[in-house]
């Protein structure tokens, strides 16, 4: 972050990775995608203190290919160019301690599945990337906008209330509602452009 604890107001996240690794950059990446890979990692046996290794692996990588990534603008992309990552990881690092990921293994079928864009565990994989990646934007930005700014976005879009019920707890008009909902949504599409659907 910028020492005002703000973002950078031009660029996305993923635009300001592809534009060099400093230390903002890699502290923004590391706080958004650590939760999501280790819940992943945990999935393949990963132990806690290798999950912590692992995690810091996938993210330098990322930092690293960000600035070759290109966005072939289909709904996805970074995430599935991310599991791949995690899987060739996982990979990697079950290969270094000596255990079997021979095809038929139990290990490597899950590895095959969880690479398959198609398979129900990538597309768990998908919906679980957007929802906490959101949460987590969200989080970021939330002391950008005023506590009811705040709830009413929460109501509407987390919660999924319908906007009259939205403005009748708050007291507001309809157009005060969607104007909150659309202020945040804003700088979280701009911020996610890229990452999130």
């Amino acid at each position: 972050m910028h020492p005002t604890g703000q973002f950078d107001t031009s660029l996305s996240l993923l635009d300001q990775l592809a534009d060099g690794a400093d230390g903002a950059s890699w502290d923004r990446l590391v706080n958004l995608y650590s939760p999501l890979l280790r819940s992943w990692l945990a999935r393949y046996d990963v132990q806690d203190a290798d999950a912590d290794d692992l995690t810091q692996d996938v993210l330098m990588v990322v930092m690293r290919e960000a600035p070759g990534f290109r966005h072939n603008r289909q709904a996805g992309a970074f995430r599935t160019w991310l599991r791949r990552i995690l899987v060739n990881r996982l990979r990697n690092f079950w290969r270094s301690r000596g255990r079997m990921i021979a095809g038929n293994s139990q290990l490597a079928r899950r590895l095959k599945e969880f690479e398959d864009p198609r398979s129900p565990l990538s597309q768990t994989w998908d919906r679980e990337h957007n929802r906490r990646l959101t949460r987590q934007l969200l989080a970021m930005i939330e002391p950008r906008f005023s506590g009811t700014t705040q709830a009413v976005f929460r109501r509407l879009v987390l919660d999924g209330a319908r906007a009259d019920e939205v403005a009748a707890e708050f007291d507001l008009s309809m157009t005060a509602v969607f104007t909150a909902k659309s202020r945040v949504l804003r700088e979280l599409r701009r911020l996610g452009k890229g990452m999130i659907d």
